[in-house]
């Protein structure tokens, strides 16, 4: 492991560094992205980090500096390579006093690089008895404000599952803990819309682009019908559900492989780091 904070590339990764009255820590005010990387190169780099510009935007935190972040990158990528690994970009509100007003300090910037085990092919994904608010403030932001998903994917964990399942306030699909959902119905490959209140996931983009899905927000009971159901993330790119709940599927199923196919052979076309 590696870490790159404010413009310094840490000693140690594992020593103290960041203010015990950071406010990402006291109150989760900040924003974050998960960056795959592959045989020492991040992928979609550019796409994740407008997406935490956005969030931190959002969130009413400071202009995020990303060519601060890209430095902050390079630093933590310039070591031994990481075959396959995972970036964490953290950007918080900073030092503040306890309780939830921000203070004056700036704001606080880390990059952290280290190793990830492959995902595989298929998982299972339990559905959770609590729902996304698809008209709260935090909507369609990447903030560290995750409780919540520590919360639905341990009730995951606990039935069997590496996947918790939202429905939204209207009862329709909405997302994962950490992923994109995909299902098949009828033959049309299908996705909730980001009205539902799923993240804008940047795999999710690519997966729509490269290789095509319907949009479109549907009550949860619907994936029932599903004949193959899939999961998209930074971490799991293309992941085949074998089971959802007590019902069992085929997986990957021929849909699930042909677009991970398309992925895999795509994906070098993101892969780098721009520094300009």
């Amino acid at each position: 492991m590696r870490a790159w904070m404010n413009g310094e590339l840490l000693p140690d990764a594992t020593s103290p560094a960041l203010r015990v009255s950071d406010h990402g820590f006291t109150v989760g005010d900040g924003v974050f992205e998960t960056v795959k990387v592959v045989e020492g190169r991040p992928f979609a780099l550019r796409l994740h980090l407008e997406r935490l510009a956005r969030s931190a935007a959002g969130l009413g935190l400071p202009e995020l500096d990303q060519d601060a972040v890209r430095r902050g990158v390079a630093a933590v990528l310039d070591g031994p390579g990481l075959v396959l690994g995972r970036l964490r970009i953290t950007y918080t509100g900073g030092p503040a006093p306890l309780g939830s007003a921000r203070g004056d300090q700036p704001p606080t910037l880390v990059v952290v690089g280290d190793a990830m085990s492959p995902t595989p092919a298929t998982t299972r994904v339990a559905t959770v008895p609590w729902p996304r608010n698809e008209r709260g403030a935090l909507t369609g932001l990447k903030t560290t404000s995750y409780a919540e998903n520590v919360v639905a994917l341990a009730e995951a964990a606990r039935r069997g599952a590496s996947e918790a399942v939202f429905a939204n306030l209207a009862g329709q699909l909405c997302e994962g803990t950490g992923s994109n959902v995909f299902y098949v119905v009828d033959g049309e490959v299908r996705t909730p819309t980001l009205a539902s209140g799923c993240l804008a996931g940047v795999t999710r983009a690519l997966v729509l682009d490269w290789c095509g899905g319907v949009e479109v927000d549907e009550p949860l009971a619907e994936v029932a019908r599903a004949t193959e159901i899939f999961l998209t993330s930074t971490t799991r790119d293309v992941q085949g559900v074998a089971a959802w709940d007590e019902r069992e599927l085929p997986a990957p199923g021929p849909v699930t492989r042909e677009f991970a196919e398309t992925w895999r052979r795509r994906e070098p076309e993101l892969l780098g780091i721009d520094l300009r």
